[in-house]
């Protein structure tokens, strides 16, 4: 119990305190997050990412999670069709045969993957004479048009645009390997305040913490809870959590940082379990069935990585992400 005291004590302290770090962009040579973008598409991805200096491989992956969440067979309600979710007429223009094999699949990635990115370039191409970010302006022409973005000199006034370049810009960070050290969350020390309340509550499958439930949580349950008291309202999964912020590494870990854990750690969607980080190997979590919410080592074969939260990402992730 001394230790927990402890453990509490200097933990609450250290969020309080550690909020002047430098922060870091998505520039330079920019390298894929462990893990961010499932193995099958990683190669992909980090190829098709530098085709041209409008797009990167971090930028690529968070349009790609954006359309399909990396699911190859969805359709949506206006027919936009695969991973990348090219309708039929552009996928009819723009689709190309990226792994040479004579045909161009719209369900097959390594025809869509390398199509997305040739059809951003070419957009690209298109506004670059328009004054502004060429990213937010090629971003702005895949959602709204390239003659909008050049009669309006920029990312034109449309909501819906607007939302679009900055959805996609945020995700980017979540996707892109940190350069530097990741910013401390300044909304950490509260949530970590809430889940410590929580220590010694009875888990339970599906627990949001309603009334009705008894105030119990599952391990993503608590987790959402504990950032929607700062303000942040995070996905209700785990895996889709992970991708609420950039991603720092084990040895840059700070108390609020979510851990997750899975059993196939090259792939992000396969995430199980999530926990919260409250400094010296330890986190806060509701682990399973018939335990209690409660401290646990962090340091486990099945540990994937972690995402510093912050309320740009969290509000950057999609609602809900197709289905098939």
């Amino acid at each position: 119990m001394s230790f927990v005291a402890l453990l509490v004590v200097g933990t609450y302290s250290a969020a309080s305190g550690l909020f002047g770090g430098a922060g870091s962009g998505v520039n330079g040579a920019v390298g894929l997050a462990k893990g961010a973008v499932p193995a099958a598409y990683q190669p992909l991805v980090q190829k098709w990412g530098n085709l041209c200096p409008a797009i990167n491989p971090a930028l690529l992956a968070a349009q790609l999670y954006q359309e399909s969440g990396w699911n190859p067979k969805v359709t949506s309600h206006a027919n936009a069709m695969g991973i990348a979710q090219f309708i039929p007429g552009t996928w009819a223009t723009h689709g190309i045969d990226g792994d040479n094999d004579g045909d161009r699949d719209v369900w097959d990635p390594a025809d869509a993957i390398p199509s997305a990115a040739s059809y951003d370039c070419e957009l690209a191409g298109y506004v670059k004479k328009v004054p502004g970010d060429r990213t937010n302006n090629m971003l702005a022409a895949y959602n709204a048009g390239a003659y909008r973005v050049i009669k309006a000199g920029g990312v034109p006034g449309i909501s819906e645009t607007q939302n679009y370049v900055r959805i996609i810009r945020s995700l980017e960070k979540s996707f892109a390997r940190p350069i530097g050290r990741v910013e401390p969350s300044r909304q950490a020390a509260g949530a970590i305040y809430f889940a410590q309340k929580k220590l010694g509550t009875p888990y339970l499958w599906g627990g949001n913490g309603t009334p009705e439930q008894n105030g119990r949580f599952d391990c993503s349950g608590l987790t959402q809870a504990a950032y929607r008291t700062v303000g942040i309202e995070l996905p209700r999964v785990a895996n889709d959590q992970y991708n609420a912020g950039p991603h720092p590494s084990r040895d840059e870990l700070l108390p609020g940082d979510l851990v997750f854990f899975s059993d196939d750690l090259t792939n992000s969607r396969a995430i199980r379990h999530v926990g919260m980080y409250v400094g010296g190997g330890y986190m806060i979590n509701a682990p399973f069935t018939g335990a209690v919410i409660r401290f646990d080592k962090i340091d486990t074969p099945d540990y994937f990585g972690a995402t510093r939260v912050t309320e740009e990402g969290a509000k950057a992730l999609p609602t809900a992400l197709p289905q098939a």
